[in-house]
C-alpha cells in the first residue's frame, strides 16, 4: 500500500544523519564550530522556541551560552546546505520575561502545527536521544557510570567495556476491519468521546504481525487473519516506533479487557468519516492528523476494506 508517510507527524526529517561519521571527531567539530551551525535547546524533554510568525526552535551557538554548560550534546545531522544541527540538553533554560522565548512540549507543537514539518521531525529525534541519555547514565551490565561517545549516539562503560546504544521500542497500532465497519477503542486517559485504533508493544521474539493479532485478542477478544502494513511513525514519548497496520477480523464478538480499555466497539465507515470531520451525531472524535491512527482511519474511509489488499 502506498502511504504518504511524510504527512504523518514527526515523520519528515530532512537531515543527513551521517551515522558513518559520528566517530570522526574532526568532522563533527568542524560542523559544530562553523558559524552556520544551529542548536536545539531543551530543558528536560521540552524544547525552547523563539516566538515570531512561526515558532523557531533553532539557536546559534552564541545564543545558547546564556543557559550555561549543557548536560548533553548530540549531533543530529547535516542540512542540505552543509550546516550542522545539534541538540543541547540543559538543567534549566528558564527564559527571561519578554525574551521572546517560550517552552512548548512536542505534543502541543504537533497538535497545533506550530513549527515547520522538518523541524518537528528533528525535534522528535532530539527529544528521544536526550531522554535516552537521562535514563542511561549507568551501565546496565555492571552499574558503573558510562560516558558519551560517537557524537552522542553511544555510551561506553570503561569498567566492563560494555557499549550501549539508543533504543527504540516497537509498537503496533492496528485498525481491525470487518467489511464496512472497523474496531475502535478508548483508554481512560483519552479526551472525552475520542476513539482510536488499538495498539500495543511488540514483545521479544515476536513479529509485528503476530503482535497485532495478540494485542487485538488480548484487548478486545477478536481474532484476526490477514495483517497488512500501512506506514510507520516515530513517536518520541519517549522513544517508540509506531508500526501502522490493517488487520482483517476473523470473528466479531468483542470482549473488552477492562484493565487496558474503557470501551471498544465496531464503528461503521460512515461513522468514522463523521468522527474525522468533527460532525459525529454523538460528538465522538478521532485522533488528530499528527497521529498515525488518524491516517489509518482516513485511508479506511477513502478505500474501505480494499486497504487489506496491500
Amino acid at each position: 500500500m502506498i502511504a504518504t508517510s511524510a504527512s504523518i507527524g514527526f515523520n519528515f526529517n530532512p537531515l543527513d544523519r551521517h551515522s558513518d561519521k559520528r566517530d570522526d571527531h574532526a568532522f563533527i567539530e568542524h560542523l559544530r564550530n562553523h558559524s552556520a551551525a544551529r542548536f536545539l535547546v531543551f530543558h528536560g524533554d521540552v524544547p525552547l522556541l523563539k516566538r515570531g510568525n512561526e515558532y523557531d526552535p533553532w539557536f546559534a551557538a552564541g545564543e545558547t551560552t546564556a543557559f550555561g554548560e549543557p548536560l548533553h550534546r548530540i549531533f543530529l545531522g547535516e542540512e542540505s546546505d552543509g550546516s550542522g544541527r545539534f541538540a543541547l540538553g540543559f538543567a534549566t533554560t528558564d527564559p527571561e520575561p519578554d525574551s521572546g522565548h517560550e517552552h512548548i512540549d512536542l505534543r502541543s507543537l504537533a497538535l497545533q502545527d506550530l513549527v515547520a514539518a522538518g523541524a518537528l521531525g528533528v525535534l522528535a529525534e532530539a527529544k528521544s536521544m536526550l531522554d535516552w541519555h537521562r535514563r542511561h547514565g549507568f551501565c546496565a551490565n555492571c552499574g558503573s557510570a558510562s560516558r558519551v561517545t560517537n557524537a552522542g549516539w553511544q555510551r561506553i562503560c570503561d569498567v566492563c567495556g560494555a557499549r550501549h546504544f539508543p533504543r527504540v521500542d516497537p509498537v503496533v497500532i492496528m485498525l481491525v476491519i470487518d467489511g464496512e465497519r472497523c474496531l475502535l477503542g478508548r483508554q481512560r486517559h483519552f479526551g472525552k468521546g475520542m476513539y482510536s485504533a488499538l495498539a500495543g508493544f511488540v514483545e521479544p521474539g515476536e513479529t509485528a504481525e503476530d503482535a497485532v493479532r495478540r494485542e487485538v485478542m488480548e484487548e478486545a477478544g477478536v481474532t484476526c487473519a490477514r495483517v497488512v502494513y500501512f506506514a510507520s511513525q516515530p513517536w518520541p514519548f519517549p522513544s517508540s516506533l509506531m508500526i501502522g497496520c490493517f488487520a482483517q477480523a476473523s470473528d466479531t464478538d468483542v470482549v473488552i479487557d477492562t484493565i487496558e480499555l474503557e470501551d471498544a466497539r465496531w464503528f461503521s465507515r460512515q461513522e468514522v468519516a463523521a468522527m474525522l470531520a468533527g460532525t459525529h451525531a454523538d460528538r465522538l472524535s478521532a485522533p488528530k492528523p499528527f497521529a498515525i491512527a488518524h491516517h489509518l482511519l482516513q485511508a479506511y474511509v477513502e478505500k474501505g476494506d480494499s486497504v487489506l489488499i496491500g
